[in-house]
């Protein structure tokens, strides 16, 4: 059963963690990680500097006379702080719940990957929530109001919304966005616009993939992120009621850094990890509870999911 307990001190289950990241890797529900890259830290908290926008954009005199120094210039940078906090969840399998369900399932495996998909699914609203934001985006650099031509009306013209809010972005920060980021629903409007339609319409049978690349290609943005996790927002007990986590009122075009871990690649975010005490974004541990005959599965982690520059993005109220 692999390594043994004793008392209550837990141990890692490296077995069970190997299980978990190729869990996670498949699937595509979770986009958290995509938005706000992780960067992997030895400190729990601690200030960084942000290269800003200005810095990047600021006029800067080259010429140089004969027999004269050249001219110097600097970057301006912006204190940031991060301060990680710890989110966990343990799944208990009982002993006799191990023996009921051996012949029909791993039991410890299984508990293992829900427990984890609750903690996973927790980061994913942090970082919505984070993201889709109208109290951090707003005025008209930051905010585009859509909802007089919402993405659900086949007749909107997505193409040149989004093509405006591109604009915004490089105009607010210098660079182009490099993702559209969307909840699932806005996937199936966007597959049912006029204007998207006419544009693929001779475009051999698409695979959800395929379409997804042939919008990036409409959109001129290297990547569609599409969050499609989902979570019961019912009162425990009470009958299921699916709710996305990602909310199809909004829309978001982005710069997202490709190197979570090169902090002087600007982005308008990033997931900070304390890898001291969580070496990856969801660690797995186990011990023993004699006193409920027990085996406890621990899933944890240790981040900031952190906005660092709104100026690198453009929200888009899609949705009346």
């Amino acid at each position: 059963m692999g390594v043994q307990q004793a008392g209550q001190r837990a141990t890692p289950r490296l077995d069970l963690g190997e299980a978990v990241m190729e869990y996670v890797s498949n699937q595509i529900e979770f986009i958290a990680t995509m938005v706000l890259p992780i960067f992997r830290t030895q400190k729990k908290a601690a200030t960084f500097s942000a290269i800003t926008r200005e810095g990047i954009t600021r006029d800067a005199d080259t010429k140089r006379a004969p027999r004269t120094a050249y001219n110097r210039d600097d970057y301006e940078t912006e204190d940031k702080a991060y301060n990680c906090e710890e989110h966990g969840l343990e799944g208990p399998l009982d002993d006799s719940e191990r023996e009921l369900y051996q012949s029909d399932f791993d039991a410890e495996l299984v508990t293992t990957m829900i427990t984890t998909r609750r903690v996973l699914q927790a980061q994913e609203k942090r970082v919505a929530s984070a993201v889709f934001n109208t109290a951090v985006w707003t005025g008209a650099a930051l905010f585009t109001d859509y909802s007089a031509n919402p993405w659900d009306n086949p007749a909107s013209d997505v193409l040149a919304q989004v093509r405006a809010a591109k604009k915004k972005v490089r105009s607010s920060c210098g660079l182009n966005p490099n993702a559209l980021i969307l909840g699932d629903e806005n996937v199936d409007r966007l597959k049912a616009n006029d204007a998207i339609k006419d544009a693929i319409k001779y475009t051999a049978r698409l695979t959800d993939q395929e379409l997804r690349n042939a919008l990036a290609d409409l959109f001129g943005i290297p990547a569609i992120i599409v969050g499609g996790a989902i979570r019961n927002s019912a009162k425990e007990g009470q009958a299921f009621q699916s709710q996305d986590i990602w909310s199809d009122d909004y829309a978001m075009l982005a710069v997202l850094a490709t190197d979570g871990q090169n902090l002087a690649q600007p982005s308008m975010g990033r997931t900070f990890l304390w890898v001291t005490d969580s070496p990856e974004n969801t660690v797995v541990e186990q011990y023993r509870d004699e006193q409920h005959r027990s085996d406890i599965i621990r899933v944890r982690q240790h981040v900031d999911e952190l906005v660092i520059d709104p100026f690198f993005a453009h929200l888009l109220k899609v949705d009346a």
